[in-house]
């Protein structure tokens, strides 16, 4: 079974290797103050591949802090909630909705 697992990613493993391959030719980077460089192609692509990956991570942190303080905030006030609940009588019966009067 986990030979059919392996499938898809070999798959994708290939397939970016056969674009590697086809995509090496060198190009020119030009920096500031006339530097320039010889560098492969699929190395600028993964470059900006890389950066883009991290900007989309470094974008999602704020996020992710807020929605931890969020859980964390709840978490505690659960915590500080439970012994009032638990002095609270239980109810026995489940509470019923009133009927609604049928229109004529």
């Amino acid at each position: 079974m986990k030979f059919v697992l392996w499938i898809p990613g070999v798959l994708v493993f290939l397939l970016l290797l056969g674009f590697a391959a086809k995509n090496s030719d060198p190009v020119t980077v030009r920096f500031f103050f006339d530097m320039h460089g010889n560098v492969p192609l699929v190395l600028v692509m993964l470059l900006f591949f890389v950066i883009g990956i991290a900007l989309g991570i470094i974008g999602a942190l704020g996020t992710l802090f807020r929605q931890r303080r969020e859980i964390g905030r709840l978490k505690r006030e659960i915590r500080f909630d439970e012994p009032a609940r638990s002095a609270e009588p239980k109810r026995t019966s489940e509470p019923t909705l009133p009927m609604l009067e049928e229109r004529a």
